[in-house]
């Protein structure tokens, strides 16, 4: 008999951080690999939050916080979500976690019994799909491909709702494709969903200042869904504050209650003085943190240039995060200097191991044909990735 339990034993390793460790270990024997792998800001948190930090440090916030956050951030909360998304939440709504992914895994546990299906559009962060075994839900699949910008329609969610959906979870701006709904596709959406009063919608919406050519609309600005919907956002991604393990969810009263007894049981309260800085954060103009989307914006129309030169590389234009998902179903069946390419995974495989480029397989993001190139990374560094990449499988 396992010491482990069957429901861990369902799980897989992020492969994100699989690829991400072995690139630090070829590192580490001093090999030149330049990594593309983790959605990670490269740059500093701005200096204000920083010094928010240190305030905090000193006023002695070093007790634990009420397990929903400190009143004052899930009021600051409140207020982004009114003055960015036209949001009405109160700070009762509101439920600060340690991180965003804590926030998704909250609202799972709270809502989905053994057997309940989750709907997940394809492809999708790694995460999602091991959360729902996690939690003993099962998840159902809707495929997309590059040709749709990899979104799904409210034709193609209709028909995979049936008695046993619990959920829909999804993100926009899109881990991994870089895609975002647009306000006309996701009030499609939220009509059919409308219709099921027993599903509620997780609308993951980290990436929303990273967005190059659209407006974010969250889904829960639809009145006919606001009762029904999880918004889930956090610090990590337009405040490049990753290791801070700030996210929060905004619910229904009854869903943030039942949000905040979970965590009460989990984790309690996050850590004291990430929340403190996160109210500066917060109350910052999203326009003083331009510089960083700018550069990203940048970065993408470099990285799309070079990346559709690339023989054997099918590649679209991605409007948001900071994410190229091209499809490599080119190389999928052929043998490359010894190596057979069953999926995305073997290849990412093989461009580490023969550009030594580190990035990610789409098989666990539901989408064995493609790969994920994170560009948030130097420009010298992308340049270097996709020259190597082109001159490795040009060869062949």
């Amino acid at each position: 008999m396992s010491k482990i339990s069957d429901r861990l034993n369902r799980l897989s390793y992020s492969q994100t951080f699989v690829m991400s460790n072995k690139a630090r270990e070829m590192k580490a024997a001093g090999i030149d690999v330049i990594s593309l792998t983790l959605g990670e800001p490269d740059f500093d948190v701005p200096q204000k939050i920083k010094q928010a930090a240190f305030d905090a440090i000193n006023e002695n916030y070093s007790h634990y916080s009420p397990v929903p956050g400190f009143l004052e951030l899930r009021q600051a909360i409140s207020e982004k979500l009114k003055r960015d998304n036209n949001l009405d939440y109160k700070p009762t709504q509101i439920c600060v976690s340690n991180g965003a992914k804590q926030s998704i895994i909250n609202v799972l546990s709270a809502i989905i019994n053994d057997g309940d299906e989750v709907i997940l559009p394809a492809p999708y962060w790694v995460s999602y799909d091991e959360m729902v075994k996690l939690v003993g839900g099962t998840s159902v699949f809707i495929q997309t491909s590059i040709d749709t910008e990899f979104k799904i329609t409210a034709e193609q969610l209709e028909k995979a709702i049936t008695p046993k959906t619990k959920a829909l979870l999804y993100s926009s701006p899109c881990n991994p494709s870089g895609s975002y709904y647009t306000g006309e596709e996701l009030e499609a959406i939220a009509n059919v969903i409308a219709k099921y009063p027993d599903i509620t919608i997780i609308s993951d919406e980290i990436y929303e200042f990273i967005n190059y050519e659209g407006k974010h609309v969250s889904i829960a600005s639809f009145p006919q869904v606001y009762e029904q919907t999880a918004v889930i956002n956090g610090m990590s991604k337009a405040f490049a504050m990753t290791g801070w393990r700030i996210g929060y969810s905004a619910c229904p009263e009854w869903l943030a209650k039942a949000c905040d007894k979970v965590q009460g049981q989990m984790t309690s309260g996050a850590n004291t003085v990430a929340q403190r800085a996160s109210i500066t954060a917060l109350q910052m103009d999203p326009s003083e943190l331009q510089y960083m989307f700018t550069e990203f914006h940048k970065r993408r129309d470099i990285v799309f240039d070079l990346m559709k030169d690339i023989k054997g590389f099918k590649c679209n234009l991605p409007k948001s995060a900071f994410y190229f998902f091209p499809d490599i179903s080119y190389f999928i069946g052929k043998n490359l200097n010894g190596t057979e390419i069953k999926d995305s995974d073997d290849f990412a495989m093989y461009l580490l191991e023969n550009a030594n480029v580190a990035c990610v397989g789409g098989v666990s993001f539901g989408s064995p044909e493609c790969i994920r190139f994170s560009y948030a990374a130097s420009e010298d560094d992308l340049r270097e990735a996709m020259k190597r990449m082109k001159d490795c499988v040009e060869k062949f």
